[in-house]
């Protein structure tokens, strides 16, 4: 077990109130008269989750999309955001500011108010964002844990563009072409879709974003629901980017399946939903697929081209 693991099962002890689900999900959510409020925070450390060298305006952006792809997992609307902001050089912080806003407008998540602090000279830069957001009206607010044999496992979006950008970035190598320029984008700067978490919370079961790998993730779903989940290799969407970058066997989709910064969502319907799934996500402007099912059991399976292959020894992003 990790050291993260281990602290989050210590303050389990701490956090219990309903509204904190066991700190087993994307978002706390608080009952209000009547009223869901899903609250989220992530934070961005420098060299653990962004590169020294990264664009100001970048870390900005992926500080407030992190967030809204937690609330995206909820089917909440966003409301607004609290800012905790280490303080660093004058133009870096200006150029942040100006990335702060341009992703707060575009995410609709108007920023309230928050913190600033002085670090220490030579301390890595850090930043903390807690996002709020409105919960569906008409249904529960979708959890990890309500995955159910005969349900389909849906995502959005393509993977492993992000991871493949980082590694671009970061072997100094293929980063001149266009592809390469599109994967380095989506590291830095993750769209995901709170509009479309909103339309699928009603027909969901279960339902967070991938964010530390498509497979790791699944398996936190498999183990919160106390269900099986078979993953189909073939199914799992690829840009043409990707594909034109490393190309498409097995090893690359196993690469794509581990990476992890994707913010996308994955979520469970039962099967015979499948046409109002689809109508759900064109409705919200968006496109979802099919990539495995839900059965009785436990753990994630994996397949390739019709027959079982083994999981990687790694499934994902480990803090």
């Amino acid at each position: 077990m990790s050291r993260e693991f281990a602290f989050i099962d210590a303050l389990r002890a701490i956090a219990v109130s309903p509204a904190a689900r066991g700190l087993a999900d994307d978002a706390a959510v608080l009952e209000l008269g009547g009223q869901k409020l899903v609250l989220t925070m992530d934070t961005l450390v420098e060299a653990v989750h962004f590169l020294p060298g990264d664009p100001p305006e970048d870390v900005a952006w992926k500080l407030v999309a992190v967030n809204a792809s937690d609330l995206a997992a909820k089917g909440a609307e966003p409301l607004g955001c609290l800012k905790s902001h280490a303080l660093g050089e004058e133009d870096w912080d200006r150029a942040f500011l100006a990335g702060l806003e341009l992703a707060c407008r575009h995410f609709r998540l108007p920023l309230l108010g928050g913190d600033t602090v002085r670090m220490p000279k030579g301390s890595a830069r850090s930043f903390s964002l807690t996002a709020l957001g409105r919960g569906p009206e008409d249904c529960p607010v979708p959890s990890r844990s309500g995955a159910q044999a005969g349900d389909l496992l849906w995502v959005s979006g393509t993977i492993g563009d992000s991871g493949l950008g980082l590694e671009l970035l970061t072997s100094g190598g293929r980063v001149q072409t266009p592809e390469a320029g599109w994967l380095i984008d989506r590291y830095h700067r993750p769209m995901p879709e709170p509009a479309l978490g909103v339309a699928l919370a009603p027909l969901a079961t279960a339902m967070m974003d991938v964010s530390d790998g498509l497979l790791v993730d699944a398996r936190r779903m498999a183990d919160a629901s106390g269900v099986s989940i078979v993953i189909t290799a073939d199914d799992v969407p690829l840009s043409r980017a990707l594909v034109a970058t490393v190309g498409d066997g097995l090893e690359q989709r196993l690469q794509a399946m581990t990476a992890g910064d994707d913010y996308v969502l994955l979520f469970t319907a039962p099967a015979v939903n499948s046409a109002y799934v689809r109508a759900a996500a064109a409705a919200a402007g968006s496109h979802v697929r099919p990539i495995g099912a839900v059965a009785e059991g436990a753990d994630i399976a994996l397949e390739w081209q019709g027959q079982p292959t083994p999981l990687p020894e790694r499934l994902g992003y480990q803090h």
